[in-house]
């Protein structure tokens, strides 16, 4: 909107990109938040049973086809926006998180190559001590230890992780697929011969 900060359009910029490198699925960037919806559409929106609902990325989830329309979006004309900056963290901490197990991902493969070089230090440590022996009485073993123990413990949060992100997905209880042209209900195809029937009379 004509008006707005600088660093309101900047961190909006580089959210929708960040969204869309973590979301599989695409959200456009940079649009309003009406919407003209086919009634296909809305059914399709009423199956999915979440309560913390970003819509943005809803409206792109279920699949159909979509239409931008540019316009020139002009200054207020009055009052003040209620979308503070911590409002607008908020929400898209929630894009973030209801499209994405990437941070969840993300932490775990950290996990693992801290692990992986808490054990490789650790080997060098007692390498080190074998052939050039202790430097301080008792640091290579408690090193090796305490390197041994972080790394186990990183690996098992990974796993957490992993396990927690499909929990996370599950939990939203969506459809696997949605149909574009679904078969007429019961009552649609009685409403028809209804029609018909009294047409033909």
């Amino acid at each position: 909107r004509k008006g707005e900060t600088v660093i309101k359009k900047l961190t909006a910029y580089l959210y929708y990109r960040l969204l869309n490198k973590l979301s599989p699925i695409h959200i456009p960037a940079d649009v309003g938040d009406f919407r003209l919806l086919s009634r296909r559409a809305v059914e399709a929106l009423k199956q999915l049973p979440e309560r913390t609902r970003y819509m943005k990325g809803l409206f792109s989830w279920i699949g159909f086809s979509q239409k931008e329309l540019l316009y020139d979006r002009e200054s207020r004309a009055a009052g003040s926006t209620q979308w503070k900056y911590r409002s607008l963290l908020r929400l898209s901490l929630d894009g973030l998180t209801s499209f994405s197990t990437t941070p969840l991902k993300l932490a775990s493969y950290m996990g693992f190559i801290a692990a992986g070089g808490s054990f490789l230090y650790g080997l060098w440590v007692v390498i080190k001590t074998l052939f050039l022996g202790e430097a301080v009485r008792g640091y290579p073993t408690m090193m090796v230890v305490i390197l041994f123990l972080g790394g186990i413990q990183l690996i098992t949060i990974g796993i957490l992780g992993e396990y927690l992100g499909r929990m996370f997905m599950e939990s939203k209880q969506r459809p696997l697929y949605l149909l574009k042209n679904p078969k007429p209900s019961e009552h649609h195809v009685q409403r028809e011969k209804i029609k018909n029937r009294a047409f033909h009379q």
